[in-house]
């Protein structure tokens, strides 16, 4: 899995990742900003933005052009949004990658964001909250990033909230685009088969009327904790969703792999501790898992499921007593293989289409700059020990890291118990 980066001469970044018997070639738009980026009385313009950038541009000027076009070249295409970037996408046919080229670029540089249409997609955001807000399970995670982080850039939704989407002006998106989507912030990566000398001269072409003005940058996260949190979101459902966080390491950590062999063992997959021990033996959890999330200056551990009201505090007796196990009893030999091979497994597997392979090196781009190959990864997963996954657990499971966030039937009146649950396992 090769790749190749070079930077252009006005400072735009690009990765190619040949894929000679790919059927599809995806080019991929990133720029380095999301909602880490934004101030609060701009919470979820970057989210916004990207909604918008589909909406026309002088060449296309409309939503029903720019859709019929893609969807004529047989194109799979969409955008999205993090707290640390922002990227446009469409895989298609080889032989069309030069038209999708020119289709992404133009509206990641010249759209023209009309009035109409900005309040149009107000709306629009405004349902997508809302829609988000009624899906417990999705919306647990903005109250767990709330507990965390607070009234900070990594604590706001990046969709923002509805007094926000609502307070924001045609001039903020315009001056928002103009700070961001510049040279040194964006990143083009093209995988799938194409002729490299043909593709750097159409990126090139492409890209050349990109501003070079200074790229802005973003306030660095405070990811401090002294003591046990819990947050309890009241909501008449019939299972309650909770998540219980632990800070870990930011991406460029040296110790990352350790940590996602650690997680994974716990709650990563379906011989997994958690999975073995809440959906298997308790008979609770549909969905039980644990993940590590790692951005640019800060890092989450996570572990979560989804309970009858009934059993929530059972359950989670079960999750800490598991949490504390790990750390006790370490894994073993036969175990850590087992946990190497289903994360190998599942990078590789992952990375099979055109569209995976853009993504898997656009994103690494964005968040630690130093590329390396899905084999240089399972390099690194290979050479975690026993004593690493012992040593990683034993840093990251303290009870001042812990925080709990709860959706469901449960009252505020809850918490303390919570809070005293916590603290008398100590991990």
């Amino acid at each position: 899995m090769k790749f190749k980066k070079k930077t252009l001469k006005n400072g735009v970044r690009v990765i190619l990742v040949p894929m000679e018997n790919s059927l599809t070639t995806t080019a991929l738009v990133l720029t380095e900003t999301g909602s880490k980026y934004e101030t609060k009385n701009i919470n979820g313009i970057s989210h916004f933005l990207e909604h918008l950038c589909f909406k026309g541009t002088v060449k296309r000027p409309s939503s029903k052009v720019i859709s019929e076009e893609l969807d004529g070249l047989g194109a799979q295409y969409n955008a999205f949004t993090g707290l640390e970037y922002t990227g446009y996408y469409a895989k298609a046919e080889s032989r069309h990658l030069f038209r999708v080229l020119d289709v992404l670029s133009d509206i990641y540089l010249n759209s023209t964001f009309p009035k109409e249409e900005i309040e149009k997609e107000r709306g629009v955001i405004v349902g997508e909250i809302e829609m988000y807000e009624d899906e417990p399970r999705r919306d647990i995670w903005d109250v767990l990033t709330d507990l965390l982080y607070g009234n900070q850039p990594a604590g706001w939704p990046i969709t923002g909230t509805r007094d926000t989407v609502r307070r924001i002006k045609r001039e903020d998106i315009v001056s928002y685009k103009q700070k961001h989507y510049v040279a040194s912030s964006t990143v083009v990566v093209v995988a799938g088969k194409y002729n490299e000398k043909e593709i750097v001269r159409a990126i090139q072409k492409a890209f050349s009327d990109i501003s070079t003005s200074r790229k802005s940058g973003k306030k660095k996260t405070k990811d401090t904790q002294s003591k046990s949190r819990v947050v309890i979101k009241h909501k008449k459902t019939s299972q309650t969703h909770l998540v219980l966080g632990f800070r870990g390491y930011r991406a460029a950590h040296k110790d990352n792999a350790a940590l996602s062999v650690l997680a994974a063992a716990l709650g990563g997959c379906q011989s997994s501790r958690l999975f073995h021990r809440i959906r298997n033996q308790l008979g609770s959890g549909y969905y039980v898992g644990a993940e590590h999330d790692a951005l640019t200056d800060h890092g989450l551990l996570t572990i979560y499921t989804g309970v009858d009201n009934k059993r929530v505090m059972e359950i989670l007796h079960a999750i800490l007593d598991e949490v504390r196990l790990i750390k006790q009893n370490p894994v073993s030999e036969t175990e850590l293989k087992k946990v190497k091979n289903y994360l190998i497994g599942g990078l590789f597997s992952g990375l099979e289409t055109s569209h995976a392979r853009a993504q898997f090196y656009g994103i690494e781009e964005m968040m630690v700059k130093k590329l390396k190959t899905p084999q240089e990864r399972a390099q690194e997963i290979q050479a975690v020990s026993v004593e690493d996954v012992k040593r990683i657990a034993k840093n990251i499971f303290k009870l001042e890291k812990g925080s709990l966030a709860l959706i469901g039937s449960v009252t505020s009146k809850s918490k303390q118990k919570f809070l005293s649950l916590l603290a008398r396992n100590r991990f």
